[in-house]
C-alpha cells in the first residue's frame, strides 16, 4: 500500500555500503519517473546512475550531509551509499523545473523502498565539482539533486513535534534518528 511505502520512505544517511544495488534496479527506478507528470510535458530531466565504488567516492566527496547534525561529517567508510542517481535538467529542453525534480526524486525514493532500499535527497552539494567529476557539461545540464541510495543501516523514527514545536531532526545516544512530524490536525486549514 502507498501509506506503507511512505512510512518507510525516510531520509536514510547511513547504509550497508557492501550491499550493491543492481544496475537493473536503478534503471527501473529511473524508468518509473518517465511515467510521471512533467511541467508543460517538457520531460527535461535526465538521470546519471552512479554505482561503481570509484564513481560513488567522487560523488560522496561533493556532498554535504545532514545540516541539522552539526557534529556529524556524514557516513563513515562502510556506511556510505552504494549508489547515487543524479537528477539533472537538460537545459536544451527546459529550465527551472524544480517541481519536476520533486516528482522524480520522490518517485525514485518510493521505488527504492519498494525494492528494499532507502535513500536521501540531497540538494547541498558542490555542483561544479560534481559536474567535473562525472564529466557532465554545466552548459548542457543543471545538476539539481543527488539521490544517495543503499541498504539502510540506521533506524529512522517518526516522532511528534518537540515541546517547543521544532521540526529539527535529531539523533539519540544510540544513533536512532528521529524526525518530528506535525499531526494531521496541524496541517489542515
Amino acid at each position: 500500500m502507498l501509506k506503507d511505502l511512505l512510512l518507510n520512505c525516510r531520509s536514510y544517511r547511513r547504509f550497508h555500503q557492501e550491499v550493491s544495488i543492481p544496475a537493473g534496479d536503478l534503471e527501473d527506478m529511473v524508468d518509473n519517473t518517465r511515467l510521471t507528470a512533467s511541467a508543460s510535458n517538457a520531460q527535461a530531466l535526465k538521470f546519471k546512475i552512479v554505482n561503481t565504488p570509484a564513481e560513488c567516492a567522487k560523488v560522496f566527496s561533493t556532498v554535504k550531509w545532514a545540516g541539522a547534525l552539526t557534529d556529524w561529517d556524514g557516513p563513515a567508510e562502510g556506511e556510505r551509499p552504494s549508489a547515487y542517481i543524479i537528477i539533472a535538467c537538460d537545459l536544451s529542453l527546459g529550465r527551472n523545473k524544480q517541481w519536476d525534480d520533486g516528482i522524480a526524486a520522490q518517485t525514485i525514493m518510493l521505488s527504492a523502498v519498494e525494492k528494499g532500499y532507502g535513500g536521501c535527497m540531497i540538494g547541498s552539494f558542490n555542483r561544479s565539482e560534481l559536474a567535473q567529476a562525472l564529466d557532465l557539461d554545466p552548459q548542457t545540464y543543471s545538476l539539481d539533486l543527488v539521490l544517495a541510495l543503499g541498504k539502510p543501516a540506521e533506524t529512522v523514527v517518526l516522532a511528534p513535534l518537540n515541546a517547543d514545536g521544532s521540526t529539527t531532526y535529531y539523533r539519540d545516544k544510540d544513533q536512532v534518528h528521529y524526525v518530528p512530524k506535525r499531526c494531521l490536525e496541524d496541517i489542515l486549514i
